[in-house]
């Protein structure tokens, strides 16, 4: 059989659904700006003078803009992900430039409010490019939804890594410059990549599976790179050019998996061109069921009658009354349901605590006394270990729920319970514990984030999924507000101020130095995290026995004898596998 064309390769890889993956891992390795926040929130508390509570709050909206999905969610719903990512790109690039002024001092110092809505335009870019990439990445690979939601969350996880090792690049150690750097990358990729991300309807694609575990091996050689070029630059004070040898790894790491893509498309063609010549030797007996159809119609007919003879407050009890636990739930159903309760309280308790203890580390290393360079260390650890906390928890819970029906429920509880052991290390800061509970932290909030979304997903389905993603992820601020700006800024800016009354010196900015900083904070937040995971607990409960189930049986191929193919009329016919073959 002859091989492709060059045109016709490329054509089938700009096209192929895994050129869209491609797409959508390049989005997420550039989204997660919000996760650096630690790197350049000093720069913006210096230069406009902001104490710590102030900081906590623009922190606050930096959360509330990165999760605020609802409204990407509920545009996608209505129309194509193209324009979502659109939005998303101005957005980001909009709110991080007029950060980047105010800090350099181009413009009028702006007053709090205008602040927090400019890191709120620029953080919710992150939620559109979720919706848009990521939400029709799952959907386009229903059955491998836990893989896909690891693997894209860990890479915007890593994306934080990646954007460092960037930005020494091309800026050295001008934190301001990165603020530039995070306003036009991503929105560069995201436009050249617009029009790649799209929902292709099509039959699963057999060994989908293997192909996202290729996908993932070159994602952890990156992690593995990338973890080893931050110990060594730990150790070793790197020169420009260094930083920009070990950018230039990076950029080919990242490109990568378009080789795999290639590999996969042209396997693809070839399949196709067999396929096609098997079916041309074929002959296709037809054998039509009209009774059985006529009585699908009839069936659907009354039914519809029924609704219409129904009173007015008989349908509005319908909307509240949920369908079984799998089925597309409408998004009232879903809001009100017990579940999305429970899930939401567990998911504001443990990912709050682990953002406040993200957005805080560079407060936190500066109070321990530890270097900025020590500072900057802790903040790669975190954003490798979120990106492994996301991979692991997407497939090993996909595993685990298909060999062994473990809940995914389940697994969120213990994700919780490592996270008290980061918090602990942080309220008692033992010495050099820092580098320590980094790596907790990182890896517990970046594996929440794949569970909660599959939870959603298989528990109230995909219709409408692109709103309940997103509403799932509004956790995530609440949570940081309660427990970052309420509880962390609060205690800290307190503390801060008995150690100036003490002391007697006055200075620009309210700092607080030593344990007692956030002792007390993150005793908390540890108690907070309790909570959660005994929330977490009730939730375990609830779907113990629809996790036992075969929860994806709906979205196989089919594999009895007959597959039944929709004509133009009410009529069904059903072809055999054995005649089609």
């Amino acid at each position: 059989m002859a091989a492709p064309s060059g045109l016709m390769l490329a054509l089938q890889v700009i096209k192929g659904r895994w050129f869209m993956v491609f797409a959508c891992l390049l989005i997420m390795e550039v989204a997660g700006a919000s996760y650096i926040f630690g790197i350049y929130s000093e720069e913006i508390k210096k230069k406009l003078g902001y104490n710590q509570q102030t900081l906590g709050t623009i922190s606050f909206f930096k959360d509330l803009g990165s999760n605020l999905g609802v409204v990407s969610g509920l545009i996608q719903e209505v129309s194509a992900p193209w324009l979502v990512l659109l939005m998303g790109a101005g957005m980001n690039l909009s709110g991080y430039l007029m950060i980047w002024l105010a800090v350099t001092g181009r413009t009028a110092t702006p007053q709090v409010w205008q602040m927090c809505l400019y890191i709120f335009l620029g953080s919710n870019s992150q939620a559109f490019a979720n919706t848009g990439a990521l939400v029709t990445c799952v959907k386009n690979f229903p059955r491998s939804r836990g893989v896909v939601l690891g693997l894209l969350k860990g890479l915007m996880g890593l994306s934080g890594a990646i954007l460092t090792q960037l930005y020494h690049a091309f800026y050295g150690d001008d934190a301001e410059a990165l603020i530039l750097l995070i306003g036009w990358l991503p929105t560069a990729i995201s436009i050249f990549f617009v029009f790649s991300i799209r929902e292709i309807k099509a039959s699963r694609i057999p060994n989908e599976i293997e192909v996202f575990y290729k996908f993932l091996y070159i994602v952890l050689v990156l992690v593995a790179y990338l973890m080893t070029i931050i110990i060594i630059q730990k150790e070793i004070k790197f020169s420009m050019l260094k930083y920009q040898i070990s950018a230039a790894i990076v950029m080919v790491l990242v490109f990568l998996p378009l080789v795999l893509v290639i590999k996969e498309e042209l396997s693809i063609i070839r399949n196709t061109n067999q396929s096609t010549a098997n079916a041309d030797s074929a002959s296709i007996n037809v054998e039509i069921e009209k009774p059985r159809s006529l009585a699908k119609l009839s069936s659907a007919a009354s039914a519809s009658e029924e609704q219409q003879n129904k009173t007015a407050m008989a349908r509005i009890l319908d909307a509240f009354r949920p369908p079984p636990r799998g089925e597309d739930y409408t998004i009232l159903q879903a809001l009100v349901s017990l579940d999305m309760i429970t899930l939401f309280i567990t998911s504001i308790c443990g990912i709050g605590g682990t953002l406040a203890a993200m957005d805080n580390l560079g407060q936190i290393g500066r109070s321990l006394g530890y270097p900025p360079h020590g500072v900057s260390t802790c903040i790669s650890l975190m954003s490798i270990w979120n990106c492994l906390g996301r991979l692991t928890s997407g497939f090993v819970s996909e595993t685990l729920l298909n060999r062994h029906k473990v809940p995914r429920p389940l697994i969120l509880t213990i994700v919780l319970l490592i996270a008290i052991v980061g918090h602990l290390l942080i309220a008692f800061a033992p010495p050099e514990s820092l580098y320590i509970a980094s790596v907790i932290i990182g890896f517990s909030f970046g594996a929440q984030w794949p569970l909660l979304f599959a939870i959603i997903s298989e528990i109230f389905g995909l219709k409408y999924y692109s709103t309940l993603y997103n509403f799932g992820g509004m956790a995530s601020p609440v949570g940081s507000y309660i427990l970052n700006v309420l509880v962390t800024g609060q205690l800290y800016d307190k503390v801060a101020l008995r150690q100036r009354t003490q002391t007697g010196v006055i200075t620009p900015e309210l700092n607080c130095t030593g344990v007692e900083c956030f002792k007390l904070s993150f005793l908390i937040v540890a108690g907070v995290t309790v909570f959660g995971a005994a929330v977490s607990c009730i939730l375990v409960a609830r779907t113990f026995s629809f996790y036992r189930r075969d929860i994806y049986a709906k979205f196989r191929e089919p594999t009895g004898e007959e597959v039944q193919i929709k004509m133009s009329d009410p009529t069904f016919y059903a072809i055999t596998k054995s005649q089609i073959l």
